[in-house]
């Protein structure tokens, strides 16, 4: 499995986020990953992935991706751009920052590659989060509004970030005041596409 390749092995029982690119699928579910036993599916919801033949538009990539302190993540500003559209999602969405990745441009045929900046986020309430479901980003993982709350709240991926928010302001300034972090936090997004053969 891709978390076991990564070198992540999951030693303690923890939540990841799993994310299936499949163009028909376009799902994230919360999963329990545990050491032992069948791993257990919490809940999911419709996602975006990237979007192919849309020039700058790259293939969101496949593979275990960490949630580390090595970038601090940050929060939607909720301003709109030149088309009207508030692409993070409303003021204050939390937006996860997985650093720079090898993605295929979705734009090409032969396959060429180059780097994107992977991140899980929310998106414009009004005129996009209901096209959720299909692939329609320029490569980062889009979810709905309550998924994003949802993850913000608990701390699903925030294992690193709780640890450092002891100590760091900037990560204590980023957490949520309102939070209730789950004892079962994880730090891994796992991209699959259920499409691809094996």
């Amino acid at each position: 499995m891709a978390v076991a390749a990564s070198g992540q092995a999951t030693d303690t029982p923890q939540l990841i986020v799993v994310v299936d690119r499949n163009t028909v699928v376009q799902e994230a579910v919360i999963v329990l990953a545990r050491p032992v036993g069948p791993w257990i599916v919490i809940g999911g919801t419709r996602v975006s992935t990237g979007q192919a033949g849309r020039r700058g538009y790259y293939i969101t990539p496949t593979g275990a991706f960490l949630h580390t302190t090595d970038i601090l993540d940050y929060r939607a500003e909720g301003t709109f751009n030149a088309n009207g559209v508030r692409g993070l999602g409303r003021k204050g969405m939390r937006v996860w920052d997985f650093g720079w990745q090898t993605a295929t441009k979705g734009w090409r045929s032969d396959g060429e590659e180059g780097l994107i900046r992977l991140l899980l986020h929310a998106t414009d309430p009004d005129r996009l989060e209901s096209r959720i479901g299909s692939p329609a980003s320029q490569g980062c993982v889009r979810i709905p509004a309550a998924m994003n709350l949802f993850l913000d709240r608990h701390g699903v991926l925030d294992a690193d970030y709780e640890h450092a928010a002891l100590q760091d302001a900037r990560f204590r300034a980023l957490l949520r005041l309102d939070r209730v972090p789950t004892r079962l936090a994880g730090r891994i997004l796992l991209i699959v596409d259920s499409s691809a053969s094996h």
